[in-house]
């Protein structure tokens, strides 16, 4: 299927400079703050996996809430419950029991491919083994074709899931025997399809992967999925393109102590009744560390607007619903790129509350990434001659001066726009004779 050309260049790229202080949007397996070493210096990271889910749930929440281009569009849910929720749907909209409803739905879901946890262990003997991103909708289309064939479902499963205790039975005999027993049961706990479980039927297969095509789930579109377990569901290429952020400048992490006070504790020192149980009043309730960053960080992400249109015609509109929809989607996807943030720590550092320094757009033939124009770190010793002062309008100044000179020679960059909440860089703006871009007040702006 071919998709109907975009109106302006394939690419929109997106350049950001932040400023964020004393927070811990993303940590490693040891909570310490994410690094790289870049240009020969070590530097702070947030990692693309971090943005783009926040981006992803900002734009699905304001769409579910009914605000912005993206109102009450299909979005999408990523998880490993869709047989809790298919069995939730079957038991608070169909009437069903719960346990049937759950060992049906995981028969049904596993029937077509999908691989589930050990079944010995409840905490994850009903989840699939990956993480699934599909139509939040899925559940309930599952359930609901369960609930109209449920005579015939009901005597696949029990077919179903005696096969299954059968392979799973030790078998006697030569070794041979043993080692096929031995793969049968592995095949039946992991949820393999073999030849000795009765095939789903073809009419509910047939509905289940309708349920959980990507269909018009509008973030799938942007940002694809992968499905290796169910070979006749399809991938989806994601039209977004996302690069880890990082500091302009060294990377500086401080080591927060930090104690925190048992209540009940100091009312009694406050009512002079400490003598009541003067062993434990001595100290803090607790203590401990926590690592916090503090920095300016350049991001970059980009759309692919002819791939847009493609997952969206390929999810089966016309070329005109596409390009509708499409315009909607490149406005919350820049949306959610300038205002979404990654919300570990959120309480703790009102990390949310961040506003960019500056925010660059503009449209190409390809992509463009201006991570070089950091390789030699921002340097703002104020004790030396040649410090660049503080990293924000000193990455403001790099980034656009690295912009000119790129777009001097090459001539598909066109259409720059630039948007700042920051007075300092927006005087800054004033200077930039050599600048041809358009100054916008809103995101909405940011695009054509």
């Amino acid at each position: 299927m071919t998709a109907s050309p975009p109106p302006n260049a394939q690419f929109l790229s997106l350049h950001l400079l932040e400023t964020l202080a004393a927070v811990l949007p993303v940590r490693d397996e040891n909570n310490a703050p994410k690094t790289i070493v870049f240009g020969g210096f070590e530097r702070h990271m947030i990692t693309s996996q971090a943005r783009r889910r926040a981006e992803r749930v900002h734009a699905r929440n304001r769409a579910n809430a009914g605000i912005g281009p993206l109102a009450g569009r299909t979005t999408g849910l990523r998880t490993r419950e869709w047989a809790l929720s298919t069995a939730r749907e079957l038991e608070s909209t169909h009437g069903w029991e719960k346990d049937e409803a759950v060992t049906t739905a995981r028969a049904v879901l596993e029937a077509v491919g999908l691989k589930f946890g050990d079944p010995s262990k409840k905490t994850v003997a009903n989840l699939t083994k990956v993480l699934l991103f599909a139509p939040a909708d899925t559940g309930a289309r599952i359930a609901a074709h369960i609930a109209e064939h449920a005579e015939e479902l009901r005597r696949w499963r029990d077919e179903y899931h005696k096969a299954q205790a059968a392979a799973a039975k030790p078998k006697r005999g030569a070794r041979k025997a043993s080692e096929e027993s031995e793969s049968d049961e592995g095949d039946a706990a992991n949820g393999t399809q073999d030849k000795n479980l009765p095939p789903l039927l073809k009419e509910s297969r047939a509905a289940v992967l309708t349920a959980l095509a990507p269909r018009d789930a509008i973030d799938i579109a942007l940002y694809g999925r992968f499905l290796a377990e169910v070979a006749d569901s399809p991938n989806v290429d994601g039209a977004v393109q996302s690069a880890h952020a990082f500091t302009i400048h060294e990377a500086e992490t401080v080591d927060d102590f930090y104690a925190a006070a048992d209540d009940a504790k100091l009312e009694r020192k406050k009512n002079a009744l400490d003598f009541l149980d003067a062993p434990d009043d001595a100290g803090a309730g607790m203590t401990g560390y926590q690592s916090l960053i503090s920095g300016t960080f350049y991001r970059h992400a980009v759309l692919d607007r002819r791939q847009l249109r493609t997952n969206l015609q390929a999810a089966g509109m016309s070329a005109p619903e596409a390009e509708k929809l499409a315009v909607a989607a490149e406005q919350e996807f820049v949306t959610a790129f300038v205002e979404a943030f990654p919300e570990a720590k959120k309480n703790s550092t009102a990390s949310t509350g961040s506003l960019p320094a500056l925010v660059l757009a503009f449209e190409g033939g390809r992509p463009y990434n201006y991570a070089a124009a950091f390789q030699k770190p921002v340097n703002e010793d104020p004790q030396d001659r040649g410090g660049e002062g503080p990293a924000g309008l000193a990455g403001v100044k790099r980034l656009l001066d690295h912009h000119v000179f790129v777009g001097s020679r090459r001539p598909d960059i066109r259409a720059a726009r630039l948007l700042t909440y920051d007075p300092q860089v927006d005087a800054l703006l004033d200077d930039l004779q050599s600048l041809e871009a358009a100054r916008v007040d809103t995101i909405e702006g940011l695009t054509s």
